[in-house]
């Protein structure tokens, strides 16, 4: 019997990282021997273009140090021009010299790997700065109370890198061929998880996301909902404070404030006003048919934008008018006063016409059992017959 041994093949090949060097290097040498005259004129385009985007990166950062622009457009703009990194500016200039050059597959493979690499994360950074900045630019506006936000800016700067951060990893991944199902799967179980546990939380930081940019109302109106009116004093993460026109402070968390119907009174171009006037029944018709002209000149007498005046119906005890006007502007105080004057007015024009203003009145008539009405009080020596002659 003879004792033979096999020698076992190993299950994966070990990789020759040696020999990948080389390979690499030899293909290097050689597409730089052969095409360094193209290689010279791309490095010479790429060398423009870092020169232009570190230019470009101080013009970033004067917009950013520029006096009176801290929150603006401007410097958001220039935060994210400042944030792009010497990496991504690096392989920009070397993916242009191997594109025009015709790199071999070793060096073409390398970079477009890093080039992969640094384009999505690059693109990442600047997304983060934009919608940081334009966070800021909303809030830092002088209509809004914007400390409590900013104070919040961690906890809105960490959910939106870890974001943004999280897709660009995914992306990279996914362009070196690696299977992303089982991680974006992942991810999304987590962030279910996660939303499910804060959703009270994150209902109220979107809907103060969505009053900041959607701009329903700003600090300083005033504002009605429900049965509540009171001037906006501050827009936090959570919840809007309310001075109430008692002098009450109101809290109300943004996501219900959202979900009501508000009425910015601080909006208004205009508001309206509405006098009926009730005149009695011994009022001549004609003196009636004057009446809407004469409200008219009193409403026009007083600044006042006359609408409409006419006569409405037959109430229970008068005939009924109705005037019309409005006061521009949203000011209550100046429109409050502007109705005082045209209803006074009103009413020492209708005293000096001698027309009579109606009140509730009621008349009640007695009836014998025939049906005839009866005197509802004794009869005096003037309602009685006259004597006959003897």
């Amino acid at each position: 019997m003879t004792n033979t041994t096999a020698a076992k093949a190993p299950l994966i090949e070990p990789i020759d990282l040696q020999a990948q060097f080389e390979s690499f290097f030899e293909s290097s040498t050689i597409w730089i021997h052969t095409n360094w005259l193209k290689i010279l004129i791309a490095f010479a385009a790429g060398a423009v273009i870092v020169i232009a985007l570190h230019a470009a990166r101080r013009l970033g950062r004067r917009l950013c140090d520029r006096e009176g622009t801290r929150f603006g457009w401007a410097s958001v703009v220039g935060r994210a021009i400042v944030r792009t990194n010497n990496f991504f500016i690096v392989m920009l200039a070397v993916k242009l010299v191997v594109g025009y050059a015709g790199a071999p597959q070793e060096v073409s493979t390398t970079v477009n790997f890093l080039w992969t690499v640094a384009s999505v994360f690059q693109a990442a950074i600047w997304a983060r700065e934009i919608i940081l900045g334009s966070i800021e630019h909303r809030t830092a506006s002088e209509h809004y109370s914007g400390e409590a936000l900013l104070s919040a800016m961690g906890l809105i700067r960490l959910l939106v890198t870890l974001v943004l951060f999280a897709v660009a990893l995914v992306v990279v991944l996914d362009n070196l061929g690696v299977n992303v199902t089982g991680l974006v799967a992942g991810l999304g179980v987590g962030g279910i998880a996660i939303g499910l546990a804060a959703q009270g939380i994150f209902a109220d930081l979107f809907a103060a996301l969505a009053i900041i940019f959607d701009r329903p109302f700003r600090r300083g109106d005033n504002i009605s909902y429900d049965s509540t009116s009171g001037s906006v004093e501050g827009i936090g993460l959570k919840s809007t404070r309310i001075r109430g026109i008692d002098g009450e402070e109101r809290i109300i968390s943004n996501k219900n404030l959202l979900n009501k119907e508000i009425l910015n009174n601080s909006q208004r171009n205009h508001r309206r006003a509405k006098f009926v006037i009730g005149v009695t029944y011994f009022t001549p018709a004609d003196v009636c048919a004057r009446i809407p002209d004469m409200l008219k000149e009193i409403v026009e007498a007083n600044d006042k934008i006359f609408i409409r005046a006419g006569f409405t119906g037959f109430g229970a005890s008068s005939l009924d008018f109705e005037v019309q006007f409005d006061s521009t502007g949203p000011d209550y105080a100046s429109f409050y006063t502007g109705r005082t004057a045209v209803g006074l007015a009103i009413l020492q024009r209708l005293n000096e016409e001698r027309i009579e203003i109606a009140f509730p009145t009621q008349v009640n008539l007695t009836a014998a059992p025939d049906g005839s009405s009866i005197m509802p009080y004794p009869a005096t020596p003037t309602d009685r017959p006259a004597d006959t002659a003897a």
